[in-house]
Formats: structure tokens, sequence, C-alpha cells
């Protein structure tokens, strides 16, 4: 900690506020191509370039790597601290009581999507990088802060980064909790293309990595024979609107939005018209299909029924169906899994493909990314706890996690912050917020993690 540093901090809170808020009203979710600049789509390319602007008017030397990443440097050294954060965010979803992209303020939290991941910690590293050139401190490392704009579908951010920018010699991303994270489990994202004609049809979900919060269910049948079969649905949260059609009934099923990591903190309404289906009066092969996809997916959130659950040091095994759409031929199902550091990703793509295997499942995308660890006795994660402790007085253990950072982007890198326990910022659900004072804590926490990796002691 350093009291000049504070003091600018604290004397820049309207600024911060004020930065999040900008920031938050570009829609940045990946869209389509759109020119030089703009790969991920052009409310990608204005965030990115509101933050490279951020930095510019403090005087930091930026670059703008073709619209996939941009940098923020400071200071002198060989070696070279990177602090990665990124800029898109995934799509609003509905069950907003805020705007998503407004950032409006209530009850002293700003709402909007990205303001907790990941564009209020990145506003809170610039804000921090600029109280240690302020304070003039002497460095020992280069400080790059590195924005990526693809985070949260492709990467492609990252390996565009590494073609043609330097690895930084340690890294931290605060895209995750405190005190840090050191563990990360393997990320597997997958798509079957399944076979199964049905009069039914379900749709819905908006990314793997989101716990399925509406499907859009037609069934020939009448709704009056649906009525006496919702407990299924509603005993678990949810709410079903229905409509009458001439040829059977349209259903809406509302669960809940939640990161694909932590499917216990959504309803996943995908889930639910599995199980609803396999208790409707409907034709045999209709039935047939229904019942193996509730039977095998069930209500579980570890892979439980198909036999994936399993745990190890880094965590518990987590498995999200999370995108469905059907056609007059069949079904394509996407689905995210977090699976521990010791469990093979093609242990986790039979496992489904046995699942589905009634189906005659056809892999038709898959996406692989191996767990991350970092020692509890390196340079990086020492320090980083010893920060944590002197700026809230009590030392915590570092976090293994099913979240898939930044971290694993590069080597000697873990997550640190922002997240605090008992305080969360729906991340990737309705209302996603960062409440003003922990705004202000992750910038003073980002500036001593900066003094503590880059500068020299005084």
């Amino acid at each position: 900690m350093n009291r000049t540093v504070d003091a600018f901090i604290d004397s820049k809170k309207d600024d911060i506020i004020r930065s999040v808020q900008e920031s938050v009203r570009f829609p940045s979710v990946e869209a389509e191509p759109a020119g030089e600049g703009a790969p991920f789509g052009l409310a990608v390319k204005g965030a990115l370039e509101h933050a490279l602007g951020l930095g510019e008017s403090f005087g930091f030397k930026t670059t703008n790597l073709d619209g996939y990443a941009g940098c923020i440097d400071y200071g002198e050294g060989e070696e070279m601290l990177g602090v990665v954060c990124h800029v898109d965010v995934v799509p609003e979803g509905e069950g907003w009581n805020y705007p998503p992209y407004a950032g409006e303020i209530a009850d002293g939290k700003i709402f909007g999507r990205g303001t907790m991941d990941d564009k209020g910690p990145a506003i809170c590293a610039i804000y921090a990088l600029a109280a240690i050139k302020e304070a003039g401190l002497p460095m020992k490392r280069r400080v790059r802060i590195i924005l990526g704009t693809n985070e949260e579908t492709g990467w492609g951010c990252m390996n565009h980064y590494k073609k043609v920018a330097e690895i930084p010699t340690m890294s931290i991303s605060p895209d995750a909790e405190y005190p840090l994270v050191n563990s990360e489990k393997g990320i597997y994202h997958s798509a079957f293309r399944c076979k199964a004609k049905t009069s039914f049809r379900l749709n819905g979900g908006t990314r793997p990595n989101v716990v399925c919060g509406k499907v859009k269910l037609f069934v020939p049948v009448a709704a009056n024979l649906i009525r006496d079969h919702l407990a299924v649905v509603l005993d678990r949260g949810m709410t079903v609107d229905m409509e009458d059609l001439p040829n059977g009934t349209m259903l809406t099923i509302n669960g809940l939005d939640a990161h694909g990591s932590m499917p216990e903190l959504g309803k996943n309404a995908m889930l639910a018209a599995f199980a609803l289906l396999a208790e409707l009066p409907l034709a045999e092969e209709d039935k047939r299909v229904a019942k193996i996809l509730h039977e095998r997916f069930a209500f579980d959130m570890h892979g439980e029924t198909i036999g994936l659950d399993r745990t190890d040091s880094s965590g518990r095994l987590s498995l999200n169906p999370g995108v469905i759409a059907w056609d007059d031929e069949g079904f394509t199902l996407a689905i995210d899994v977090r699976h521990p550091t010791s469990m093979d990703y093609r242990e986790v793509r039979d496992g489904i493909a046995n699942a589905l295997n009634e189906f005659e499942p056809e892999l038709v995308h898959e996406k692989q990314q191996d767990g991350h660890y970092v020692p509890a006795d390196s340079e990086l994660v020492s320090k980083l706890l010893k920060v944590y402790e002197q700026r809230t007085g009590k030392y915590e253990a570092p976090l293994a996690i099913g979240g898939g950072t930044y971290a694993r982007a590069f080597p000697n890198a873990v997550a640190f912050g922002c997240e605090k326990a008992g305080i969360s910022g729906p991340v990737h659900m309705p209302n996603e917020f960062i409440g003003i004072d922990e705004l202000m804590f992750d910038t003073h926490m980002l500036a001593d993690a900066i003094m503590a990796l880059a500068c020299r002691e005084e």
C-alpha cells in the first residue's frame, strides 16, 4: 500500500464510475466482422477503443493490435507484468430490472452487462496503473494492460496477441475471485448433431457457457392436457407461458441464466423441457426421444447420470447443456463442461456421445482448453496473497475454480479478483452489477498488486 497511490485513486472515484458506465454502454457481444479493426463487430471495436482512449488520457503508450486486442504500457525493465482483461460480454438475455447497457446506478451499485465481467475490473486496472504513474514509483518490471475482445466466445484475441506481441513474464487477470485463483479446471465445449424426427420442437439458449434461461417448446398437445403436468417445471422455480395453436400448444419456459461453470446458480429451462416432455401424452416416437433425453440429463449439473461426475483437487466436474436447436430432421445440442485437471477431455467427449448414442450423434463442433495451475509457493502467488492479506487484514488460501480466465492463456499467470466472497455481481445473469465500494476496493487492490510485482522496494 502507498498513501500517494491511495489518495490518487480516491480522488478519481467519480471518474472511475463514469468510465465504467461509458464502457458498459457499448453492447460488445461478438458480432460479424465489420471491416478493418473490427473482427468481432463494431460494438466490440468501440469498447476496445474506449479503453485505449482512457489509457491515452493518462499519457500511456497504447497499441491496437488489429482490433483483436489492445495494449496499455508503462514503466521500464527487461521483464513484463501483464494485467489481462477483456471488454467483450455475453448476450444480455432477459429478466433485467435495469437496462443492460445503460450503466444505471441504484443502491450503491452500477448495473449492466460487463460491469463485473470484465469491464469494471479493466477500468480499475487502468486507474490503478495511472495512480502508480502519478506517484512516480520506481519500476523493476514494465506493466502492460492487455485488453482482449473475444474472451467469452473463441479466444481469437489471445491467439492473435501471442502471434504478434510479447508474452509477459508473469500475469494477473482480474476476472475471477479473491484472494486469487491458481488452479482452473479444463474446459470442453461440444456440439452434437442428432437424428430425431419428432412432432415437437424445442429451441433455446444463447451460448454453451450460459445456463439455458429460456426455451420455446411446441407440442402437438392441447393446453388443457398440459396443465396437469406443469409441476415438474413450476416446482423448480421456473415459469411457463402457453399459447393455444390450431395444431397444439407453444410453451415458453423461463428459467434463469447463469455462468455455465456454476450451473447451480441458474435454472436450466432446457432440462425442465425434457422433464415436461417425458410426462406429456405424446406419440410413441416423441415419447421415446423425450424419455431418453430426460433420463440421460435429468436435472444433473455434474454429469452424474451419464457417468462423468468426477472430483479432484481442482474441483468437481460441471456440465451445462446450454443451447438446443430442433428442426425436422433432429436437433443440435451444445454443452459446456468444466472438468478436473486429472481428467482427459476425450473421456468427456465420449461420455456425452454415449449418452446421445440412440440419436447417431455427429460431433459438429468442439473446443478444448487444458487446465491451468501455478504453484502456491511461486513469487506470483505468494506476493499476491500477501497483498490481499495486507489490504484486508486476513489470510486466505488460493482457490481452484471451473471458470476459464485469461490466466490460462499465458505461462506463470493467475486470476486475481475481482469478486469478494459473499458479494456476487451475477456474472452472465440478469442484473449483473458491480458495487461502487467494491469498484474502489478493486482499484486499490490492483494498484497494490502492481506495486508488489512491478515496482522496486523502497
